[in-house]
């Protein structure tokens, strides 16, 4: 069962509902989780699905949390993404059909992908000490 827009709107800030459920953008270097190094897991603000982990995150240079890799590659619907003039591939939770970001191909090493993804999209779940 997914949850109503109006739910959405209630239970999410202006900015998480703006860029998982318009396919917002927040601003680089102006975002909660670009430059944070704790230790956890990244997961969909709107279902709670894990998506990311911390030991995946890598500093890309463009002000936005980057991974190398997903936890769950179920989890990642990619879409074909051709607004602004450009051609990208969007990259979307699947059970909680948000907007995360999009996937290029210039990431490290072991994959060669680099997830640029919106923190308003995460929810930081830190690792239990």
């Amino acid at each position: 069962m997914s949850e109503s827009e109006e739910d959405l709107r209630k239970r999410l800030s202006e900015t998480q509902y703006r860029v998982t459920c318009q396919c917002g953008t927040e601003p680089p270097f102006d975002n909660e989780y670009w430059d944070h190094k704790e230790p956890g897991i990244y997961v969909d603000i709107i279902s709670g699905k894990p998506l990311f982990s911390s030991e995946a995150k890598f500093d890309s240079g463009t002000g936005w949390p980057s991974f190398f890799e997903a936890m769950d590659p179920d989890e990642i619907v990619e879409v074909e993404d051709t607004s602004h003039g450009m051609s990208r591939t969007e990259v979307r939770s699947k059970t909680g059909n948000a907007h995360l970001g999009h996937v290029f191909p210039d990431g490290p090493p072991p994959s060669g992908l680099r997830y640029c993804i919106n923190s308003a999209a995460l929810k930081f779940v830190p690792a239990s000490g």
